[in-house]
């Protein structure tokens, strides 16, 4: 049996014209009708090892299986679920709806959170650029008293909390360690995860503020804080979640995604960090998109690649450190405003490729994300998908259930040799940084979304109710969650009297020493962390900085 051909994207891409739906998956493998060992044995032969052997097993190196030997026979994986909109107090409320109905489940569970867009750029609630968007797509977070009250009586020293944030998350997770530390709570206990990965963003998202370079030395600085004072937080979460979303194909998520983390590893190096000293603590985050075998595969590939770079690139000694601990998020993309209650199947589905692909963390998405933020009945049918999924299916019984597949190991090895293809790709341009500069991301990305597109309006591929099977389109009763204008005043209202209670000259004095340890290229966290005791907003801080680094707004090619 031959293998999968190569990915579009990488050579000879099928014409949208002749793509054959029931033969060639989503990120372009024309698949052959079956597999058999010859299949396997030929794909990627690893310097004559046998297949038994290139793939171990659970819980030893590469860690294709899986990264823990019993997997969810001792431990489900952590259900986590994203909320954030309107007010601090709006968002406190779900995160307790959202821990009470995770009452008597064997999966321990986390809060990961959703800041509106003004944060994610560093705007305070009441700058000009913020009218009309506080509270709309996130929780509005603007100073330490937001934080105190978005996470009110939540015991943020025994329940994970993860921060999706990137542009400002320094300051964003100084602001949160500041509040634990007035809450008298060791930051030996608080645990979670700070997305923090800002390459990603100028590949896909936007949502950047200084020029790459300065933007890379920030999550440098959270990764070596972390490692010094805060054992169980991991600083920075490598994401192929919001390269997929942008269009990408599984492959080149895999692939951009890996070159990401390793850059991130390299400045940390040129820091002086230890490799064995931070890599435990790096995690990723991927999507799992409609393309059920290809998400699998993806997942077993990332690891294994992974093991590879850190053991034989960066020279890890320790195991933990050749370990990728996954968190995965199903396909926001994949989900239609069209017929909203098939999401759920999609969802379903989506969760299950995370789960069979060995994640440690998993979101599902609500039904309704396309029409408007999820409401409470959304978000309980998306929590009672992952619970049906753990208790009733049997998945959990036993360790990577489709490893040995002779189809499952032939896709694996050929998605990890094209992503390894891509990344040396990346390595030949200078890195990560030089292929921003160059355009290099965001060209691959949009060809692969144009593609697909084409596919779809041809009809080559069919999404359910959108381009086929559409009798009911304009028939349907699901509640959109509102979020009223009072959001936005009562915000800067607040803001405003956060700002007359404060000692002024204080808080000026703490904008000034963040601005001289920039000028220094020092470590910029611990001033953060004073700064948000002083009550310096987000906005400030996050000026304070652009005044030494400037803002960024794309280069040439963009």
């Amino acid at each position: 049996m031959s293998a999968p051909s190569k990915p579009r994207g990488t050579a000879n891409p099928v014409e949208p014209s002749k793509v054959d739906p029931e033969a060639v998956t989503i990120s372009g493998y024309a698949l052959q009708e079956c597999y058999g060992p010859d299949g396997v044995a030929t794909t990627n032969p690893g310097n004559g090892q046998s297949p038994a052997n290139r793939i171990g097993a659970p819980g030893e190196f590469p860690f294709t299986r899986g990264v823990h030997r019993t997997m969810y026979r001792s431990r489900l994986w952590t259900m986590r679920q994203f909320a954030g909109f309107g007010s601090a107090e709006d968002t406190n409320k779900r995160f307790k709806y959202l821990l009470g109905n995770a009452k008597g489940t064997k999966a321990n569970t986390g809060l990961s959170t959703a800041f509106d867009l003004p944060t994610l750029m560093g705007r305070d609630s009441d700058d000009p650029l913020a009218a009309g968007e506080v509270g709309r797509c996130g929780v509005a977070i603007s100073s330490i008293d937001d934080m105190h009250r978005l996470y009110a009586d939540i015991p943020i020293g025994e329940v994970t909390v993860s921060q999706t944030i990137n542009g400002p998350a320094c300051v964003i997770w100084a602001m949160y360690l500041a509040m634990a530390r007035e809450r008298g709570i060791s930051w030996d206990d608080v645990g979670g995860t700070l997305q923090n990965d800002i390459l990603k963003e100028f590949h896909s998202q936007n949502e950047f503020i200084y020029p790459p370079e300065a933007s890379v030395k920030l999550v440098v600085d959270t990764i070596e804080f972390a490692t010094q004072h805060l054992p169980k937080w991991n600083s920075v979460s490598i994401s192929g979640y919001h390269i997929r979303e942008a269009g990408s194909t599984a492959t080149q998520e895999l692939a951009f995604t890996l070159r990401d983390g390793m850059e991130y590893v390299e400045w940390c190096l040129r820091r002086g960090l230890e490799v064995d000293t931070f890599a435990p603590r790096l995690s990723f985050f991927f999507n799992s998109h409609n393309e059920f075998f290809e998400e699998i595969c993806k997942l077993r590939a990332a690891r294994r690649i992974w093991a590879h770079a850190m053991r034989e690139r960066f020279g890890a000694k320790q195991e933990r450190s050749w370990l990728m601990r996954t968190h995965v998020q199903t396909a926001g993309c994949s989900l239609t405003e069209q017929q909203p209650l098939n999401n759920i199947v999609r969802v379903a589905y989506q969760a299950l490729a995370g789960v069979l692909g060995g994640c440690q963390s998993l979101h599902t998405d609500s039904m309704d994300e396309t029409l408007g933020l999820p409401t409470e009945e959304a978000v309980r049918v998306a929590l009672r998908t992952q619970q049906i999924l753990a208790h009733e299916t049997g998945v959990q019984r036993t360790v990577d259930p489709l490893g040995g597949s002779w189809f499952v190991e032939a896709l694996t090895d050929q998605m990890e040799k094209d992503a390894n293809a891509m990344i040396a790709t990346i390595d030949g341009m200078g890195g990560v940084v030089a292929g921003i500069h160059k355009g290099y991301f965001r060209r691959a990305i949009a060809e692969a979304s144009y593609r697909f597109g084409q596919e779809m309006e041809a009809g080559d591929r069919i999404i359910v109710g959108v381009n086929a099977y559409t009798d009911g389109n304009q028939e349907h009763n699901v509640p959109i969650l509102q979020i009223p204008h009072s959001v936005e005043t009562e915000q800067c209202e607040r803001l405003a009297k956060f700002r007359r209670q404060r000692d002024a000259s204080a808080a000026a004095r703490a904008l000034d020493a963040i601005r001289a340890a920039c000028r220094a290229d020092k470590n910029v966290m611990g001033e953060l962390v004073e700064a948000s005791h002083l009550k310096c907003t987000l906005g400030e801080m996050v000026q304070a900085m652009a005044d030494v680094y400037g803002r960024y707004s794309g280069g040439p090619e963009w």
